[in-house]
């Protein structure tokens, strides 16, 4: 008889973290790495739009010990706001996912050379230094026009680049496509997966959705919040944890780990161990890498 989830995976967990396949800065074996020196014991590859790290995670985690969760953030918008919609253990396969994983990455390049063109007219700045930070392969996104900004020696960091350069108010911006996060929800739910959104109360532009909304999403079969992390506030948190409690969903703590594309440290925030056994319980479309 094979053991309850709960006996069979390790702690502690860090269910959000980047590879170079979208807009981290390292290979997800890499990742996987550097999640274990920080000591965490499971943790999900959550690649934007895109799962092509998986297998290489999966083996890292595998010879570290580790348990190891597939996972994707997907792209989504609801009136002005960006809305990332974790989605853990779905059938990678599910030709839902991947028509509209498919959209949006295409969406992405065509909106990175408009912004680029647009940044172009200013500064020198082409198409070939963004090619020249992205690998082979991955999600292009404005991570990526950041780290060629720094290249060029235009700005002296990826936050430089967002605070100026890359910031709406500058004029260079473009929208991209992304699907409602109702859609998010029941794709990743059809496709076996559960749902989870991903730092839901941010300050400013970004800020939460609302609750009529948010209860919706409910509805649509959304798992969870990701409340534990360095974006949430704190008056936000409080209020998801009240939403949480009043609908059973699943709460999970996470480090949003890019590389040296962002500050944030594996394991700087965690997830607890039933709610970990709860995400796995509740999840049919493919299963973990245990040790």
């Amino acid at each position: 008889m094979a053991a309850a989830p709960s006996l069979r995976f390790a702690g502690p967990a860090d269910l959000h973290l980047h590879s170079n396949h979208s807009d981290g800065t390292e290979a997800p074996a890499e990742v996987v790495r550097q999640a274990h020196a920080h000591g965490v014991r499971t943790l999900a590859l959550t690649d934007h739009d895109r799962t092509t790290g998986w297998g290489e995670a999966g083996e890292a985690a595998q010879r570290l010990g580790m348990t190891f969760v597939p996972g994707m953030e997907l792209s989504a918008k609801h009136e002005w706001r960006s809305v990332h919609v974790l989605g853990y253990l779905f059938d990678p396969r599910d030709e839902g996912i991947l028509a509209e994983t498919s959209r949006i990455r295409d969406d992405r390049i065509g909106r990175a050379e408009r912004i680029v063109r647009n940044i172009g007219r200013d500064y020198d700045l082409e198409w070939a230094d963004v090619v020249a930070q992205t690998a082979l392969d991955a999600t292009v996104g404005r991570p990526h026009i950041a780290d060629a900004l720094v290249a060029r020696g235009i700005v002296r960091d990826r936050t430089e680049a967002f605070d100026g350069i890359l910031h709406p108010r500058e004029g260079y911006y473009e929208p991209h496509y992304a699907p409602d996060p109702l859609t998010a929800v029941r794709l990743i739910t059809d496709a076996g997966g559960v749902a989870v959104i991903a730092h839901p109360v941010t300050a400013g532009r970004d800020r939460m959705m609302p609750v009529p909304f948010i209860e919706r999403l409910i509805d649509a079969g959304l798992g969870g919040f990701e409340i534990d992390h360095r974006e949430n506030t704190e008056a936000g948190k409080r209020r998801l944890h009240e939403l949480a409690a009043a609908h059973d969903l699943i709460i999970t703590g996470s480090s949003d780990y890019h590389g040296t594309g962002k500050p944030n440290i594996p394991g700087e925030n965690t997830t607890a161990t039933d709610m970990v056994a709860r995400l796995i319980d509740r999840a049919t479309g493919s299963e973990p890498l245990y040790p």
